[in-house]
């Protein structure tokens, strides 16, 4: 059969409409099952509704285990399965990756349950959840130093913890993050042949961040600018400064190398 134009796209339309109505009785059979199978928490004890919970959060269902540990969370406050609930909506927001959120419960949690058993978990919790959010060292640094915070925080309160090596670990990750920052600003100055505006941030990092990898770079770069201003007895102290903190350094070769320049100027440039 030979259709018109104009049939060609009447028909068209119609296939469309059909597609459409095909594809929302799909979505609407597929959503049926998962409404029927939610579970009815009405009357249920608080331990079956936790029970229920649990295991929808274990199975990876977060939508229907978040319903559940809220009716708990709303409804029975005063229960011992409170905190339990409280601790697993923080859960559910950290695995989806919401670590705003995520942060905000675990301290909810810390704040309301402070006996809880999952206050100690949460502390670290909340350093993680800033620690996903700490973005690379060229951007806004809000979340790293509430990262350090957090982890401080938690060595503090835990000091004899087994995760202390791990909280330890990511404060080193993020103070480099802080490190390199100021580092790197300091380097673009010298680029910009500003070498003032670079020792301020050569001096913030020796100041803050001497124990991170960029903390002796920054030595180094420190003392190489104040040899091209002819400073030389800043730079003096600089040398006694870096061999008292870094004794077998990575870069010493090269301190020495500006340190016997510093020490033995030429006769002419001496200042």
């Amino acid at each position: 059969m030979i259709y018109t134009q104009s049939e060609n796209h009447t028909l068209t339309a119609k296939l469309r409409q059909i597609s459409a109505i095909l594809a929302l009785l799909l979505a609407v059979g597929a959503a049926l099952p998962a409404c029927s199978s939610m579970y009815d928490a009405t009357g249920k004890p608080v331990e079956e509704i936790y029970i229920r919970a649990k295991a929808e959060f274990t199975d990876g269902d977060f939508i229907e285990a978040q319903r559940l540990f809220d009716i708990i969370k709303l409804q029975y406050p005063a229960s011992d399965y409170a905190d339990d609930a409280q601790y697993y909506l923080a859960e559910i927001n950290f695995k989806r990756k919401e670590f705003i959120l995520a942060s905000y419960n675990y301290s909810y949690l810390r704040r309301l349950y402070p006996q809880s058993e999952y206050v100690k978990d949460a502390a670290l919790k909340i350093a993680l959840c800033y620690v996903e959010l700490s973005p690379p060292f060229d951007r806004d640094q809000k979340y790293t130093r509430e990262a350090i915070v957090a982890l401080t925080e938690f060595v503090r309160d835990y000091p004899k913890d087994t995760l202390l090596k791990k909280a330890g670990a990511m404060m080193n990750e993020m103070k480099d993050k802080l490190a390199e920052r100021e580092f790197r600003i300091a380097e673009q100055y010298r680029v910009l042949l500003s070498p003032k505006a670079a020792l301020l941030y050569y001096d913030t990092v020796i100041d803050d961040y001497a124990d991170t990898k960029f903390g002796e770079l920054a030595f180094v770069g420190k003392l190489e600018v104040l040899a091209d201003l002819r400073r030389y007895d800043e730079a003096r102290s600089v040398c006694l400064l870096y061999n008292r903190f870094y004794q077998n350094g990575s870069q010493k070769a090269r301190v020495e190398q500006l340190c016997t320049l510093v020490n033995n100027p030429p006769a002419a440039i001496k200042k």
